[in-house]
């Protein structure tokens, strides 16, 4: 088979390929092939690549390009992680929305919502560009804001893009180990959207093993889910929430901690990988893995911070995340394995309250024929509620980056949860126009 990967020069990309290198199974990926704007950046991750390859038999070929035709060109699969506006850009997202007194995170709140109005144009134009030269090709998304990209991509790619996060997986290895169970043997009741999704049963042979999850004090309290919402709110709602959600379920406390940080998480990662990035001797992958395990650790600190959650274990730091997803989905579909996994796709009346063309994150059947939502029980009041109303965010996103609507993109920042202010929406798009060139599809433009 033959992978291409957009945003081939990301830090991510050897997790990927790690993945790959391990497959030894038929129908493996023979040929990888790494797109990336950035020269630089694709010559150092192939730098990494052609190491961790070393001794490996029939490591899959690597090929570099920064012509996106090519890129696609022959490809079965391609998987997206493409940064509009780098690292810097995310800075700015957070930084402006901070300044504000509201969340600056990336792909919740007023910076999920100017991630997205900068990346949909641009996955926008991959879309058509795969439909026209690789129609038969599978996408897999992994861009942020994960959910939204996917929604708007499957306007022109239909089912044949699928979108994949590894919140939801991380979610249910931790959970398993806490009850003692093989993660394999679990089925996972989750539904919501992408960053905003709660577990409601983890059920094993049919019974489920969450209630007695919640009643017990330390086994709930040992994972960072317990930790991050604390024992009393999970019981309260009965479920354990995707992490992202201590954003909402903690708002005030996460903004304080974020504003009283030294620097936001977009302008550590900066520093964190500029000397991987600009490095030249030495191993590559030496040092990529020493930025990789310095990058786990500090991932959500802030939250952690806030809560007195501590510091993230050492199993929470260990990988087995997207990269296997991506993996599974590849093989089930290329080859009829049929699995089952946690997916960002078209609603199709999984859940009752939105529409079919909603892009939801819910169990799905993969097999040859790509994947299918499994139906799941309604999601109580208070999430069903929370879940509306950032749909609606997600598509007023869409509408402003397809039809260059300035008032949808107010709109977009006005009625999420975590901004809810006309005025103090119009101040922050305003903000971010002047400094995010990407945005700038959207002045003049009702």
């Amino acid at each position: 088979m033959r992978l291409t990967i957009l945003g081939g020069g990301g830090f991510r990309v050897p997790l990927v390929y790690r993945a790959l290198l391990a497959d030894r199974g038929k129908g493996r990926v023979t040929h990888v092939t790494l797109y990336d704007l950035d020269a630089s950046r694709i010559a150092t991750i192939g730098r990494v690549l052609a190491e961790q390859a070393e001794g490996v038999a029939d490591a899959p070929e690597v090929h570099v390009t920064t012509d996106l035709d090519e890129a696609l060109t022959g490809a079965d699969f391609v998987f997206s992680a493409i940064r509009v506006g780098g690292l810097e850009g995310r800075a700015v997202d957070e930084r402006i929305a901070l300044e504000e007194g509201v969340l600056g995170q990336e792909t919740v709140g007023a910076g999920g919502i100017v991630y997205g109005l900068r990346t949909l144009p641009v996955t926008d134009h991959i879309a058509r560009r795969v439909a026209a030269i690789a129609p038969d090709a599978w996408v897999i998304n992994f861009t942020n804001p994960a959910g939204t990209v996917t929604e708007a991509m499957s306007r022109h790619l239909g089912d044949r893009v699928i979108g994949i996060c590894d919140s939801p997986v991380g979610l249910g290895r931790r959970v398993a180990s806490a009850l003692g169970v093989d993660p394999a043997a679990v089925w996972l009741d989750y539904a919501g959207l992408n960053h905003l999704g709660w577990l409601r049963a983890v059920r094993v042979e049919g019974r489920d093993l969450l209630p007695g999850l919640l009643q017990d004090e330390d086994a709930l309290t040992s994972f960072e889910e317990g930790k991050l919402f604390g024992a009393e709110w999970l019981r309260t709602i009965g479920a354990i929430p995707n992490e992202y959600l201590h954003y909402y379920y903690f708002n005030r406390e996460a903004v304080t901690a974020a504003r009283a940080a030294r620097q936001t998480r977009g302008a550590l990662l900066i520093d964190q990988q500029r000397r991987f990035y600009t490095e030249t001797t030495g191993s590559a992958l030496g040092l990529w893995e020493t930025t990789r395990l310095e990058r786990e650790t500090t991932y959500m600190a802030e939250n952690r911070e806030a809560v007195g959650a501590g510091e993230r274990e050492s199993c929470d730091l260990e990988s087995g995340g997207y990269e296997q997803v991506a993996l599974a989905l590849m093989r089930a579909i290329a080859l009829d394995e049929r699995t089952t996994l946690i997916l960002n796709v078209r609603n199709r009346g999984s859940l009752g309250a939105l529409d079919g063309d909603s892009v939801v994150e819910v169990p799905c059947l993969v097999d040859a024929n790509g994947a299918r939502p499994v139906a799941v029980d309604p999601l109580p009041d208070h999430a069903q509620g929370l879940v509306s109303s950032v749909k609606a965010v997600e598509r007023a996103v869409i509408e402003a980056a397809t039809t260059g609507s300035r008032q949808a993109a107010v709109r977009a920042l006005a009625v999420h949860p975590l901004v809810d202010s006309v005025k103090l929406a119009g101040r922050l798009l305003e903000r971010y126009e002047q400094e995010l060139p990407q945005l700038g599809y959207l002045r003049g433009r009702n």
